[in-house]
């Protein structure tokens, strides 16, 4: 049975960072309304791990919040495979 798609909110600043796709500007604190399989939630947000900083990584604290915000929606789907 194929997994079915789940809508979540992503971060302005997540999908910024992902730039996946052009978006439509809504101003500051938009949000990006995602329709995918948990395991592409996780993938989007495995890459944007970057935002949490690291060694040679510059720490911007509105992107590490909104990269934890998307975090915890993501948090909510049912773990995907290995």
């Amino acid at each position: 049975m194929p997994e079915l798609p789940v809508t979540l909110d992503m971060p302005g600043k997540v999908a910024d960072f992902l730039r996946s796709t052009e978006l439509e500007r809504r101003g500051r604190g938009y949000t990006l309304r995602v329709t995918a399989v948990a395991a592409v939630h996780h993938r989007f947000l495995a890459r944007c791990q970057p935002l949490d900083g690291g060694p040679g990584t510059p720490v911007v604290p509105a992107q590490r919040k909104a990269r934890r915000e998307y975090e915890n929606r993501v948090s909510t789907l049912a773990p995907t495979g290995p």
